[in-house]
């Protein structure tokens, strides 16, 4: 059996995992990271990166479509497109692949070794690799558990046959005719709408009384809007109940207690994602845990000393660049660094259409702090979002009442995902209403929206 030594070891090459290993080799720390996949983790194997694929090209289609049905304000006709989503599906695949091989070759080139292979704690300082050549026992000085999370499997709609998870539905060879989509939150309406445009008959199957609702009604309207327009009909208040007998739809109950079906090929279950925390022997090493999460205080160590975790097996947000900041941190800490982050802004973006972008505090969560100004600035008096036929959606801004410290950001339009990196770096350098509306924004521009919000909580915006 064969036995490596090293000062840390990362298991799970996901966006925290890669980050965390590269970052210490950066900084000289003998490293070695375990995968029993392939690197980049769910983000970049089977979910944000290629839903993103299939959201650009069902957009793209849709565009088409539109121009082909003669309804097109630009003035542009053309014959009615055909959609090959095999080939889509192939095109995204080589995106994937490339961005793989990118993962590899910066571990490679930060002098990190990888271990192909499933990790089994032994103790809080030796893992058990079992790879394709036999067990492999790797003893470190300090662990990463950066295992990630799966998608929630529901007991009476288990994964298989027509049910299935993001994970088959980025895979499908044709666009179903029939798509029911079990939960109304941001997985379940980006991947929709994008089976929507590209052809498909799609319900939304959701047991609260609105989609989306981790986010303000007034956020999300413009949503709700496009998802009538795209034709997705919206069940709320309804809870899926199963499969029908011949697999052919799904069984729901509906808000006044009435059992009825949805005739659906396929039915996508996304009703949430669960920390990967079995099979890796955790039980040997015994962490304190926080519900089904592993639990860390404010620099990601667990209860065990020279154990750390990050990423979403740490619980909510469960975003990739919230585990990239977290790995980054924890490899310099490792390096003997001292590091915190800053939890102020961790934006979030739903890519929906239109997208919807938030950062920092809602309005109800800043009204909880104090007296607070809001600001919103709509994008049909912008000029460019006009150009774009984006004009449905607003830049709002929250900050408090006395200082004018910005306290949130939202958006909700076309594009609006390339406005994050901006709202961001506003909470993260604690901008004020007067430093926002005091930078000169590039015209014509959407992000022209966050500077005019600012000057509307100041009561004096220009161009409304």
């Amino acid at each position: 059996m064969k036995e490596i030594s090293c000062k840390l070891l990362v298991i799970g090459a996901g966006p925290g995992g890669y980050v965390c290993a590269i970052r210490a080799g950066q900084l000289g720390v003998d490293t070695v990271i375990v995968e029993a996949g392939k690197p980049g983790g769910t983000c970049l194997n089977v979910g944000c990166i290629p839903s993103k694929a299939l959201i650009h090209a069902a957009e793209e289609f849709e565009k088409v479509a539109h121009m082909a049905g003669g309804k097109s304000p630009l003035g542009i006709s053309v014959t009615a497109p055909v959609l090959d989503l095999a080939r889509t599906v192939a095109w995204k695949d080589g995106i994937v692949s490339r961005l793989n091989s990118g993962v590899a070759g910066l571990l490679k080139k930060a002098g990190v070794k990888t271990v192909q292979g499933w990790a089994t704690f032994r103790d809080g300082k030796t893992v058990e690799v079992e790879t394709e050549t036999g067990s492999q026992v790797i003893r470190a000085e300090t662990i990463v558990i950066a295992t990630g999370s799966a998608p929630v499997e529901l007991s009476f709609l288990p994964f298989g046959g027509p049910v299935i998870s993001s994970t088959e539905a980025l895979a499908l060879s044709e666009v179903p005719k029939k798509l029911a989509v079990v939960g109304g939150g941001y997985i379940g309406l980006e991947l929709g709408m994008a089976f929507a445009k590209m052809g498909a008959e799609v319900t939304v199957v959701e047991a609260l009384p609105r989609v989306l609702a981790q986010y303000d009604s007034e956020l999300t309207g413009p949503v709700v809007k496009r998802l009538a327009a795209l034709g997705i009909e919206v069940m709320t208040g309804a809870k899926a109940k199963g499969l029908s007998t011949k697999g052919d739809a799904l069984l729901v109950e509906t808000s006044d207690g009435k059992s009825g079906k949805v005739a659906a090929d396929k039915i996508l279950v996304t009703v949430g994602r669960k920390p990967v925390t079995e099979g890796w022997g955790l039980e040997q090493i015994d962490l304190d845990t926080a519900g089904k999460f592993i639990r860390i205080d404010d620099q990601c160590r667990t209860s065990m000393r020279g154990v750390f975790a990050i990423g979403d097996v740490t619980g909510e947000p469960m975003l990739a660049h919230r585990a990239m900041a977290q790995g980054e941190m924890v490899a310099e800490i490792v390096a003997g660094h001292k590091r915190n982050w800053d939890k102020r802004s961790i934006p979030a973006v739903c890519f929906t259409d239109p997208e919807l972008v938030t950062a920092g505090l809602s309005p109800e969560e800043a009204k909880g702090q104090g007296e607070v100004k809001i600001g919103m600035f709509p994008f049909a008096a912008n000029g460019r979002a006009m150009t774009k036929l984006g004009e449905d959606g607003f830049v709002r801004v929250v900050a408090r009442a006395d200082n004018h410290l910005v306290l949130g950001i939202q958006a909700v339009g076309q594009g609006v995902s390339e406005l994050s990196a901006a709202f961001g770096l506003a909470l993260e350098m604690g901008a004020r209403l007067e430093d926002i509306a005091g930078t000169i924004h590039a015209h014509p521009t959407q992000g022209e929206g966050f500077q005019e919000a600012a000057l509307k909580a100041l009561g004096h915006a220009l161009h409304i």
